[in-house]
C-alpha cells in the first residue's frame, strides 16, 4: 500500500486491486460507473436490419447474477475504505444493476442522500416494440454514514438551474457529436461514455477546488476532464490500452480554469451575519419605512432600533423581521430578508438587497 497518493493520474489495472494499494481515508469523492451486466442475448438490430454499436465488450460479462454481485461487494468495499469520513461516492446504472448496487451500499452502511434520474433529452429507441424506451438512467448519491458532514454546493446548484432549487431529475443528452470519441474506424471508442455536462454537475454540487475525485472505472477519462476543468484532483483507474491512451490526450488537453474565485460560489452559511438594525444605523432605511410582502397583503413599518411593527384588526404585531413576517402569515416561521419588501425608484426590491449591500462594503473595508 502506498502511504501517499499521486493525483491527476491513471493507474492502469484492475479497480479492485489498484484501490487496495490507495490510502484509507484520501479521497474526497468518488464517481463511478461499473459495468451494467447487461447479459444480452444475440445481436440487436434496428427495423432496417443494421446492427445497433451496444455493449457487449468482455468487461461487461459475468457468469451469473451472484458473480455481479460478489463483484459489487468487493469494489465498494474498497472504495468506503479510501473515502474520506465526509467523503461522498455517485455511482451511476441501469435498471439491470443499479438495485443490486443500491443495496449492497446499503448492506455496507452507506447512507443514501439522493437518487438522481439523468432523463436522457436524445435516448436510443426500443427497436423491437416490445418494452417502454429506456430514456434514463439512475445515480445513487450517498455518504458513508447518516451523520458524516459532506459537501454539497446548494448555491452554486441553485445558480446553475436560474435561481430554482436544483431537482432530482436531469435532462441531459447522451455523449454524442464531437464529445463522442471515436476509433481509428470511425467506431465509437467506449459504449458507455458520459456526456461531460453530467459529469459536470456531479462534481460541482459535492465537491471544492482542490479536493480528490477518484473513478474506479475511468474508460476515456470524463471524470478527469472536467475535473482537471473545474480545478479538482483526480485519480483514475483503468485496465484497457486504448481508453487510457484516449484519456490522456483527451485530459492533456483540457484548459483549466485559473482564477480560483470563478469556480465558488458562496454559500450564505458562510456570509458574515447583519442584523437589520445595521441597515438602518447605515442609513439605507429610515425608521418609519412602510415595508410589504411582495404581493402586498401584509405591512409594517421600521422602527428605530430594528425591529417591525405591523397593525391589524387584532392589535399591533411587533417583533423582529422575521417574528412580524411569521405572525402576519401565521405561519411558524419566515425569512424576513426576501419576505419584506421595498418601494424603491430602481424598483420593488426584497429587503436582502440592503443586507447585501452591506455585505459588500465590509468586503471593499477588508
Amino acid at each position: 500500500m502506498m502511504n501517499t497518493l499521486r493525483t491527476n493520474r491513471i493507474y492502469q489495472g484492475d479497480c479492485i486491486d489498484v484501490m487496495r494499494s490507495l490510502p484509507a481515508g484520501s479521497i474526497d469523492m468518488i464517481f463511478a460507473d461499473p459495468p451494467y451486466n447487461l447479459m444480452l442475448g444475440g445481436q440487436l438490430l434496428r427495423p432496417d436490419n443494421s446492427r445497433v454499436d451496444g455493449v457487449d465488450d468482455d468487461w461487461d460479462h459475468f457468469e451469473t447474477q451472484k458473480a455481479y454481485a460478489d463483484f459489487t461487494r468487493a469494489w465498494l468495499t474498497e472504495a468506503r475504505r479510501v473515502l474520506k469520513d465526509n467523503g461522498s461516492l455517485w455511482v451511476i446504472g441501469s435498471y439491470h444493476n443499479i438495485y443490486r448496487v443500491g443495496a449492497e451500499l446499503q448492506d455496507l452502511g452507506f447512507w443514501m442522500l439522493n437518487d438522481v434520474v439523468w432523463r436522457k433529452s436524445n435516448p436510443m429507441p426500443n427497436f423491437k416494440g416490445t418494452r417502454f424506451t429506456n430514456a434514463h438512467e439512475t445515480l445513487i448519491w450517498c455518504s458513508k454514514g447518516q451523520d458524516a458532514k459532506y459537501t454539497f454546493n446548494y448555491e452554486a446548484m441553485k445558480s446553475l438551474n436560474e435561481g430554482l432549487q436544483m431537482r432530482s431529475d436531469w435532462t441531459l443528452p447522451l455523449c454524442n457529436g464531437g464529445e463522442r470519441l471515436k476509433s481509428q474506424e470511425g467506431k465509437k471508442l467506449h459504449p458507455t461514455q458520459k456526456p461531460e455536462s453530467l459529469l459536470y454537475r456531479v462534481i460541482l454540487s459535492s465537491t471544492n477546488p482542490g479536493d480528490v475525485i477518484l473513478d474506479p472505472f475511468f474508460g476515456t477519462g470524463t471524470t478527469g476532464a472536467v475535473a482537471k476543468l473545474l480545478g479538482r484532483r483526480w485519480v483514475g483507474v483503468e485496465r484497457d490500452d486504448d481508453y487510457i491512451a484516449a484519456a490522456r490526450e483527451r485530459i492533456a488537453a483540457v484548459q483549466p480554469v485559473d482564477d480560483l474565485s470563478m469556480l465558488i460560489t458562496p454559500s450564505k452559511k458562510t456570509e458574515p451575519r447583519i442584523p437589520f438594525g445595521t441597515v438602518i444605523e447605515r442609513g439605507l432605511l429610515a425608521p418609519g419605512t412602510v415595508l410589504t410582502d411582495v404581493r402586498k397583503r401584509f405591512s409594517a413599518r421600521v422602527r428605530a432600533d430594528g425591529t417591525l411593527v405591523s397593525t391589524s384588526a387584532n392589535g399591533d404585531v411587533k417583533g423582529s423581521i422575521h417574528q412580524v413576517g411569521a405572525a402576519v402569515q401565521g405561519a411558524p416561521a419566515c425569512n424576513g430578508w426576501t419576505f419584506w419588501h421595498l418601494d424603491r425608484p430602481d424598483g420593488f426590491v426584497p429587503i436582502d438587497v440592503l443586507r447585501q449591500q452591506v455585505r459588500s462594503e465590509m468586503q471593499t473595508l477588508q
